[in-house]
């Protein structure tokens, strides 16, 4: 038994020192090699061709609609080649082709598991080519109100006003009717002044146009218009509409704000009557006295 046993743990070793030991070395060294290349490849890769591809964007006048998903692309881009890259020169062909074969047969079966996950792709790359909706654009959608912020592949960012942030889905963005007041260089606002039945019609159009042409931030072009379009319980309705020339949320609040408390301070001034909703109770309540000791009516 001994000799056996010794020949065996000889065969061993032998295997150990042989084999084993320089299989470990070189994969070891094939996979410092693999990281090295890789590491190598996609530093160079970002440092040199990101910024390439968003300076090509840039000079072709493309904004950030565009320039953030590129960027992601070309990173991707750079990831893929340094791992093609890395796995030829550390000799892991084999691997790769077995890595590929896995990769289809997992990308089949999360194809059929994932098709919300698709949808909301294929509705990002039409979003990003539209050229009407760009980050940065004041949007409306199902009773949302929101500037955009980032639209990746998958899901859109919007700030609401309130400052807080909306994550959609893009399919829900691309299967919607989407408002863009901001899409063209001008934007139309209108407002409702209500005035007294009592008042001069005539003269409070005159005033609430007036004071559309002093505001500096309205348009004359297209000049402002007034139309009685309201006979309300308790006034009138003249609806002002007014241009503004290169619209953001902020310029819509301010200016019509400013305007439409010119407006007010104006009337006041003029003693136009602006009344707001109320109901009159008209006729009288009589009280009949039961004197003490006799039985009040039925």
């Amino acid at each position: 038994m001994l000799p056996l046993q010794a020949g065996l743990g000889a065969r061993i070793a032998d295997y150990v020192d042989n084999q084993l030991i320089p299989q470990g070395i070189d994969f070891a060294t094939d996979a410092v090699t693999f990281v090295l290349v890789l590491a190598v490849v996609y530093v160079v890769g970002k440092a040199v061709a990101v910024p390439a591809v968003e300076r090509v964007l840039r000079a072709r006048g493309v904004g950030d609609t565009l320039v953030k998903p590129a960027r992601k692309l070309t990173l991707a881009g750079v990831a893929f080649v340094g791992l093609a890259v890395a796995f030829a020169i550390a000799g892991f062909g084999n691997l790769l082709a077995s890595v590929a074969t896995i990769a289809a047969a997992l990308t089949l079966a999360v194809g059929f598991a994932s098709q919300d996950l698709i949808g909301n792709l294929v509705a990002g790359v039409f979003l990003i080519a539209d050229p009407k909706v760009q980050i940065g654009d004041w949007v409306e959608w199902d009773g949302n109100v929101g500037v955009v912020e980032d639209i990746s592949f998958r899901v859109s960012r919007v700030r609401t006003f309130d400052n807080e942030l909306i994550t959609v889905p893009n399919s829900e963005l691309a299967n919607t009717a989407i408002t863009n007041p901001v899409a063209k260089d001008k934007l139309r606002i209108q407002f409702l002044f209500g005035v007294g039945y009592d008042d001069d019609i005539d003269h409070a159009k005159e005033v609430i146009v007036e004071e559309a042409e002093k505001h500096e931030e309205i348009l004359d072009e297209p000049p402002v218009s007034v139309r009685l379009t309201e006979l309300a319980d308790s006034y009138v309705g003249l609806k002002s509409r007014f241009w503004i020339d290169e619209p953001d949320r902020s310029d819509f609040v301010r200016v019509r704000s400013e305007y439409v408390q010119a407006v007010k301070e104006r009337c006041d001034a003029e003693r136009i009557d602006m009344p707001y909703p109320h109901q009159q109770l008209t006729g009288g309540i009589e009280i009949e006295r039961v004197e003490s000791g006799e039985p009040a009516a039925d």
